[in-house]
Protein backbone atom coordinates (compact mmCIF):
# COMPACT_ATOMS: atom_id res chain seq x y z
CA UNK A 1 0.00 0.00 0.00
CA UNK A 2 1.76 3.04 -1.32
CA UNK A 3 1.32 6.65 0.87
CA UNK A 4 -2.14 7.65 -0.67
CA UNK A 5 -3.69 4.11 -0.59
CA UNK A 6 -2.98 4.08 3.01
CA UNK A 7 -4.15 8.19 3.67
CA UNK A 8 -7.56 7.38 1.74
CA UNK A 9 -7.30 4.18 3.74
CA UNK A 10 -7.09 5.72 7.31
CA UNK A 11 -9.41 8.70 6.72
CA UNK A 12 -11.94 6.54 5.22
CA UNK A 13 -12.06 4.33 8.38
CA UNK A 14 -11.75 6.79 10.96
CA UNK A 15 -13.57 9.89 9.29
CA UNK A 16 -16.97 7.23 9.64
CA UNK A 17 -15.70 6.96 13.29
CA UNK A 18 -15.61 10.30 13.94
CA UNK A 19 -19.12 11.22 11.74
CA UNK A 20 -20.94 8.65 13.41
CA UNK A 21 -19.60 9.80 17.15
CA UNK A 22 -19.92 13.37 16.64
CA UNK A 23 -23.74 12.99 15.19
CA UNK A 24 -24.26 10.85 18.29
CA UNK A 25 -23.19 13.50 20.81
CA UNK A 26 -24.61 16.37 18.41
CA UNK A 27 -28.15 14.24 19.04
CA UNK A 28 -28.22 13.51 22.87
CA UNK A 29 -26.10 16.53 23.53
CA UNK A 30 -29.41 18.92 24.57
CA UNK A 31 -31.14 16.50 26.79
CA UNK A 32 -28.30 15.46 29.08
CA UNK A 33 -26.47 17.62 31.34
CA UNK A 34 -22.85 18.78 30.32
CA UNK A 35 -21.27 17.38 33.34
CA UNK A 36 -22.97 13.94 32.48
CA UNK A 37 -22.45 13.82 28.55
CA UNK A 38 -18.69 14.79 29.58
CA UNK A 39 -18.62 11.72 31.31
CA UNK A 40 -18.92 9.69 28.04
CA UNK A 41 -15.63 8.19 27.22
CA UNK A 42 -16.46 8.71 23.79
CA UNK A 43 -16.85 12.41 24.37
CA UNK A 44 -13.28 13.18 26.17
CA UNK A 45 -11.33 10.70 23.73
CA UNK A 46 -12.65 12.58 20.63
CA UNK A 47 -10.49 15.01 20.20
CA UNK A 48 -7.31 12.84 19.92
CA UNK A 49 -9.05 11.07 16.79
CA UNK A 50 -9.85 14.69 15.73
CA UNK A 51 -6.15 15.57 15.49
CA UNK A 52 -5.38 11.86 13.92
CA UNK A 53 -8.05 13.18 10.93
CA UNK A 54 -6.82 16.75 10.99
CA UNK A 55 -3.31 15.13 10.26
CA UNK A 56 -4.24 12.88 7.42
CA UNK A 57 -6.19 15.90 5.87
CA UNK A 58 -2.60 17.77 6.32
CA UNK A 59 -0.86 14.86 4.65
CA UNK A 60 -3.26 14.54 1.88
CA UNK A 61 -2.69 18.58 1.00
CA UNK A 62 0.80 17.76 1.14
CA UNK A 63 0.96 15.07 -1.15
CA UNK A 64 -1.45 16.45 -3.78
CA UNK A 65 0.81 19.61 -3.67
CA UNK A 66 4.13 17.04 -4.45
CA UNK A 67 1.95 15.13 -7.05
CA UNK A 68 3.72 12.43 -9.38
CA UNK A 69 6.81 10.78 -8.91
CA UNK A 70 7.72 13.37 -6.11
CA UNK A 71 4.75 12.33 -3.74
CA UNK A 72 6.50 8.54 -4.01
CA UNK A 73 9.92 9.44 -2.70
CA UNK A 74 10.49 6.83 0.43
CA UNK A 75 12.21 9.69 2.18
CA UNK A 76 8.93 10.56 3.19
CA UNK A 77 7.98 10.22 6.16
CA UNK A 78 4.47 10.95 6.69
CA UNK A 79 3.30 7.53 6.97
CA UNK A 80 5.51 7.15 10.00
CA UNK A 81 4.50 9.85 11.85
CA UNK A 82 0.88 9.02 11.49
CA UNK A 83 1.37 5.07 12.74
CA UNK A 84 3.66 6.75 15.47
CA UNK A 85 0.64 9.34 16.59
CA UNK A 86 -1.74 5.69 16.46
CA UNK A 87 0.78 4.09 18.57
CA UNK A 88 1.25 6.75 21.27
CA UNK A 89 -3.03 6.50 21.43
CA UNK A 90 -3.93 2.85 20.41
CA UNK A 91 -5.91 3.08 23.62
CA UNK A 92 -8.06 5.67 22.47
CA UNK A 93 -8.45 4.13 19.22
CA UNK A 94 -9.35 0.99 19.86
CA UNK A 95 -12.09 2.28 22.79
CA UNK A 96 -13.78 4.24 19.93
CA UNK A 97 -13.68 1.60 17.55
CA UNK A 98 -15.81 0.33 20.64
CA UNK A 99 -17.67 3.53 21.21
CA UNK A 100 -19.15 3.70 17.53
CA UNK A 101 -20.74 0.27 18.14
CA UNK A 102 -22.17 0.98 21.44
CA UNK A 103 -25.82 1.16 22.22
CA UNK A 104 -25.04 3.68 24.79
CA UNK A 105 -24.19 6.38 22.30
CA UNK A 106 -27.56 6.92 21.77
CA UNK A 107 -28.79 6.90 25.54
CA UNK A 108 -30.10 10.32 26.13
CA UNK A 109 -31.23 9.02 29.40
CA UNK A 110 -30.38 12.03 32.09
CA UNK A 111 -30.82 9.60 35.18
CA UNK A 112 -29.80 6.24 33.47
CA UNK A 113 -29.99 2.95 36.24
CA UNK A 114 -27.03 1.78 34.56
CA UNK A 115 -23.08 2.12 35.32
CA UNK A 116 -23.10 3.67 31.23
CA UNK A 117 -19.25 4.69 30.66
CA UNK A 118 -18.12 4.93 34.50
CA UNK A 119 -18.93 1.27 34.60
CA UNK A 120 -16.92 0.43 30.62
CA UNK A 121 -13.93 -1.83 30.67
CA UNK A 122 -10.80 -1.03 27.73
CA UNK A 123 -11.92 -2.78 24.94
CA UNK A 124 -16.17 -3.51 25.88
CA UNK A 125 -19.22 -1.89 24.16
CA UNK A 126 -22.38 -2.38 25.45
CA UNK A 127 -24.61 -4.40 22.87
CA UNK A 128 -27.73 -4.74 24.85
CA UNK A 129 -29.75 -2.17 27.18
CA UNK A 130 -33.58 -2.39 27.36
CA UNK A 131 -33.33 0.97 29.73
CA UNK A 132 -35.47 -0.34 32.44
CA UNK A 133 -34.05 -3.67 34.18
CA UNK A 134 -30.97 -5.28 32.17
CA UNK A 135 -27.90 -4.54 29.87
CA UNK A 136 -25.38 -6.74 28.34
CA UNK A 137 -21.76 -5.73 28.29
CA UNK A 138 -19.44 -7.14 25.83
CA UNK A 139 -15.71 -7.52 26.19
CA UNK A 140 -12.69 -7.98 24.00
CA UNK A 141 -9.17 -9.15 25.71
CA UNK A 142 -9.99 -9.00 29.32
CA UNK A 143 -8.76 -12.51 30.65
CA UNK A 144 -8.83 -13.52 34.32
CA UNK A 145 -6.79 -16.13 36.13
CA UNK A 146 -8.92 -18.08 38.88
CA UNK A 147 -8.80 -20.53 41.07
CA UNK A 148 -10.87 -23.89 40.70
CA UNK A 149 -12.58 -24.94 44.14
CA UNK A 150 -12.51 -28.60 43.10
CA UNK A 151 -9.64 -28.87 41.50
CA UNK A 152 -7.33 -26.52 43.29
CA UNK A 153 -6.14 -25.69 39.38
CA UNK A 154 -5.67 -21.79 38.34
CA UNK A 155 -7.21 -22.49 34.97
CA UNK A 156 -7.44 -19.09 32.36
CA UNK A 157 -10.55 -17.91 31.43
CA UNK A 158 -11.41 -15.28 28.80
CA UNK A 159 -14.36 -12.84 30.03
CA UNK A 160 -16.95 -12.68 27.45
CA UNK A 161 -19.62 -10.36 28.80
CA UNK A 162 -21.20 -9.38 31.91
CA UNK A 163 -24.48 -8.41 32.68
CA UNK A 164 -26.32 -5.66 35.08
CA UNK A 165 -30.00 -6.73 36.45
CA UNK A 166 -30.90 -3.55 38.33
CA UNK A 167 -33.97 -5.12 39.62
CA UNK A 168 -32.29 -7.79 41.49
CA UNK A 169 -29.74 -5.07 42.10
CA UNK A 170 -27.23 -8.29 40.86
CA UNK A 171 -24.33 -8.19 37.84
CA UNK A 172 -22.77 -11.09 36.52
CA UNK A 173 -19.84 -12.71 34.86
CA UNK A 174 -19.96 -15.56 31.23
CA UNK A 175 -16.36 -16.83 31.28
CA UNK A 176 -15.14 -19.31 29.09
CA UNK A 177 -12.50 -21.70 29.96
CA UNK A 178 -10.14 -21.69 27.82
CA UNK A 179 -8.10 -25.18 28.43
CA UNK A 180 -11.79 -27.00 29.25
CA UNK A 181 -13.74 -25.03 26.66
CA UNK A 182 -16.54 -24.75 29.28
CA UNK A 183 -18.41 -21.52 29.54
CA UNK A 184 -19.47 -20.56 33.55
CA UNK A 185 -22.22 -17.69 34.76
CA UNK A 186 -21.39 -16.76 38.01
CA UNK A 187 -22.01 -13.61 40.01
CA UNK A 188 -20.07 -10.81 40.03
CA UNK A 189 -18.91 -8.12 42.43
CA UNK A 190 -16.49 -5.71 41.29
CA UNK A 191 -13.90 -4.03 43.79
CA UNK A 192 -11.78 -1.79 44.54
CA UNK A 193 -8.53 -4.32 44.61
CA UNK A 194 -9.88 -7.62 43.61
CA UNK A 195 -13.57 -8.51 42.36
CA UNK A 196 -15.54 -11.63 43.17
CA UNK A 197 -17.72 -13.97 41.94
CA UNK A 198 -20.17 -16.48 43.17
CA UNK A 199 -22.75 -19.56 42.16
CA UNK A 200 -26.01 -18.72 40.78
CA UNK A 201 -28.45 -21.27 42.74
CA UNK A 202 -31.74 -20.00 41.59
CA UNK A 203 -31.99 -22.16 38.48
CA UNK A 204 -34.79 -19.02 37.06
CA UNK A 205 -32.12 -16.74 37.42
CA UNK A 206 -29.28 -18.68 35.94
CA UNK A 207 -31.46 -19.15 32.58
CA UNK A 208 -32.27 -15.71 32.73
CA UNK A 209 -28.71 -14.60 32.29
CA UNK A 210 -28.19 -17.11 30.00
CA UNK A 211 -31.15 -16.64 27.63
CA UNK A 212 -30.05 -13.24 27.47
CA UNK A 213 -26.78 -13.21 26.45
CA UNK A 214 -27.36 -15.46 24.19
CA UNK A 215 -29.61 -13.70 22.21
CA UNK A 216 -27.25 -10.64 22.33
CA UNK A 217 -24.44 -12.75 21.06
CA UNK A 218 -26.26 -14.86 18.28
Amino acid sequence: MNREEFLKSEKDKYGKIYVDLTYAIDNIGPFIEKDKLDQRKYVNKLPVLKKYIDLLEAAERETSKKGGLLGLFKDDNTVDLLNSYKKDNIETFNQLEHCKNCVYINCAHNHDKFDGCLGCRPNSRIAYCDHDKINVTLHDNWNLRLNNDNTGEVDNFKVLATLHDVEREQKYIILHNRRTDEKFVLYYVPGISDDSYGEISDPEEFDFVVSTYQNVAE
